[in-house]
């Protein structure tokens, strides 16, 4: 099935979801970063909801890294 998102939304998640991995973060700690339920982070990491800006930054803020880390490298050379 094609996702309903663009490539570059895709890597964004994957990112997120690959630095939440690295370190050693379950997705229950992360909700509770969040202070969401577990399910959400599921949904998100697998593209089945979307983050809005908002929720986009609180999450690289609990990771505790930049939107720099995130970004696909097009977007850091405007």
């Amino acid at each position: 099935m094609k996702s309903i998102y663009s490539d570059d939304y895709i890597h964004i998640v994957s990112v997120l979801r690959a630095v939440r991995k690295n370190k050693n973060i379950t997705q229950s700690e992360m909700a509770s970063l969040l202070n969401v339920t577990q399910s959400f982070i599921s949904k998100v990491e697998n593209c089945e909801r979307r983050l809005d800006v908002i929720e986009f930054l609180s999450w690289i803020d609990a990771l505790e890294i930049s939107v720099s880390d995130v970004l696909p490298n097009r977007y850091l050379h405007k």
